[in-house]
């Protein structure tokens, strides 16, 4: 059993005994937790075959004190998990998983123009001077971003007019007009279009409306699952409130990436990836839709 207080996270009785798999993915264990978890551990033999501590922050000598663990003559351990560690993962709520992110130049379409060191893309009337690339969207106004996604995820964007945010594979077909080109209308792009209007959301060829609208704040947050299939959007209030708005249960079959896109009467429109210091001292509570 354990006990969190703050930051640390404490071993207050045994690991029950017939456990076999240990999960505390995510639950802000620090250095000091890592330290009171060894030691239950080596102090109250178990059947425990795993850990998995990812998305924490254990540091070298967390990290080190349960490595151990695996060479213990009495200890069960053989597998152990502590990807993804870091500082930045003691953080309640989503914001533990930010990844950042940037558009790809290459892929960008003709109208878009790419600023703020690739975080900021604005749909134009006038071709932009792009050299012919393979992976440029030539005819839909799209771009991609550079980073794949992998694990657990989350951002956030900004956006005025309107503007699509999607995930998709990067087999996306980047040449003419079709359906296969536009992010929600084939089998392997998720998009949440973003305006005035209600939310509304398409993936393969199917329409989701919502109810939920922006209000006064052009802010969304997205988060990905990889190994759990979920793809999950929520609006962002001025109090930086999270409102869900819809999750796509899906299998992620191939390696996912970021896009954002705009329709064609969609001129000037906006959209802009936030960093992670725009937000690392803002609360995060989630509400249901």
């Amino acid at each position: 059993m354990l006990k969190k207080a703050g930051p640390q996270i404490q071993c207050q009785v045994k690991p029950p005994l017939f456990t076999y798999c240990f999960r505390l993915s995510g639950c802000m264990v620090t250095e000091e937790g890592c330290c009171y978890l060894s030691s239950a551990l080596n102090s109250n033999p178990s059947h425990l075959r795993e850990l998995d501590l990812s998305y924490n922050h254990p540091g070298e000598s967390g990290v080190r004190l349960l490595s151990d663990l695996l060479n213990h003559p009495n200890c069960t351990l053989d597998k152990l998990n502590v990807d993804h560690g870091g500082e930045f993962r003691i953080t309640a709520g989503l914001h533990k998983y930010f990844c950042d992110l940037t558009m790809d130049p290459d892929t960008a379409n003709t109208k878009l123009i790419l600023s703020e060191e690739n975080r900021k893309v604005t749909y134009v009337d006038e071709d932009q001077p792009y050299p012919d690339h393979p992976e440029r969207f030539n005819k839909r106004p799209h771009v991609l971003c550079r980073e794949h996604l992998s694990g657990r995820c989350y951002w956030e964007a900004e956006w005025s007019g309107q503007a699509d945010i999607s995930v998709t594979y990067k087999g996306i077909c980047r040449k003419g007009k079709g359906a296969e080109c536009v992010f929600g209308f084939n089998e392997i792009s998720w998009c949440l279009i973003c305006s005035d209007e209600p939310f509304a959301l398409w993936s393969d060829y199917r329409h989701i409306d919502t109810r939920i609208t922006s209000g006064s704040c052009r802010k969304v947050g997205v988060y990905v699952d990889i190994s759990a299939g979920t793809l999950s959007f929520y609006s962002i209030s001025d109090t930086h409130t999270l409102t869900h708005i819809y999750t796509f249960n899906t299998t992620f079959t191939d390696t996912p990436y970021v896009g954002f896109g705009f329709m064609i009467h969609d001129l000037n429109s906006t959209l802009t990836l936030c960093q992670s210091e725009t937000f690392a001292n803002n609360a995060t509570d989630v509400t249901s839709e």
